[in-house]
């Protein structure tokens, strides 16, 4: 029984280990990024600026003023959700390197933005 235990510790530390450095790895992407919103419509306002922050390809807001959830793949496609109070605006599109750009739409208004990292 004492060999089975060992065996069967001996197993789950090899499956656990590759997983555990999957976990730590970070994404070319990390780090802080500016995002410039810009509207089609002067109705929708002139655009605005926002900080958002990304971590190991997960988005998350750098600002208390909005919220930012989504995802970035490793080859650079994102989609974003941005939200402030009731307001809430989709992004998709590109990050290559240090830059960025796509579309975005809200239940109003629609856009483009581009990004630069920090």
């Amino acid at each position: 029984m004492n060999g089975f235990r060992k065996s069967l510790f001996a197993s789950l530390v090899a499956i656990a280990f590759p997983l555990a450095q999957a976990d730590a790895a970070t994404s070319t992407f990390d780090g802080t990024w500016n995002v410039r919103i810009s509207s089609s419509s002067e109705t929708c306002g002139n655009g605005a600026t926002v900080a958002i922050g990304i971590n190991n390809g997960q988005i998350a807001s750098s600002s208390a003023a909005v919220n930012a959830s989504g995802r970035v793949a490793d080859a650079g496609s994102i989609n974003v959700t941005l939200s402030t109070g009731i307001k809430r605006a989709v992004g998709f599109g590109r990050l290559n390197g240090t830059s960025g750009s796509g579309t975005w739409r809200g239940a109003m208004c629609a856009g483009t933005w581009t990004a630069e990292k920090m």
